[in-house]
């Protein structure tokens, strides 16, 4: 099982709260039509929230801003990925990167392939 982590910055003249919203009730919808097809075996969205308790966290560690959100995508193997070169697989993906430069960051909003390494639970 592979994980990519997207980390995502709002576009700057959207709120957190319209940059929630289009996530959740627009693209969410999309990621899952497409899920099949791109070998989406899991979709999650964290949504930044509890304003008051991050304030807290970030000034006791000098920390920068949240993020809007992490999006988190699990997928078979890296081999599978590699292997999905179906023209619906890049019409897929065109799509969900079109959808995304509506309400996303993409410059601010690192994403990365990663293994996960449960410590507890």
């Amino acid at each position: 099982m592979i994980k990519l982590s997207f980390c995502l910055r709002r576009l700057p003249h959207l709120s957190r709260e319209e940059f929630q919203t289009y996530w959740r009730e627009q693209h969410a919808p999309l990621v899952a039509r497409h899920a099949k097809t791109l070998g989406i075996l899991r979709y999650v969205q964290v949504h930044t929230a509890h304003d008051g308790l991050n304030a807290a966290m970030q000034a006791s560690r000098g920390g920068p801003d949240a993020y809007d959100g992490v999006a988190e995508l699990w997928f078979e193997s890296e081999e599978a990925m590699a292997a999905n070169t179906s023209e619906a697989a890049a019409a897929a993906g065109r799509e969900l990167l079109e959808d995304e430069q509506k309400f996303i960051d993409l410059a601010n909003s690192p994403l990365w392939f990663g293994d996960e390494h449960v410590v507890v639970g």
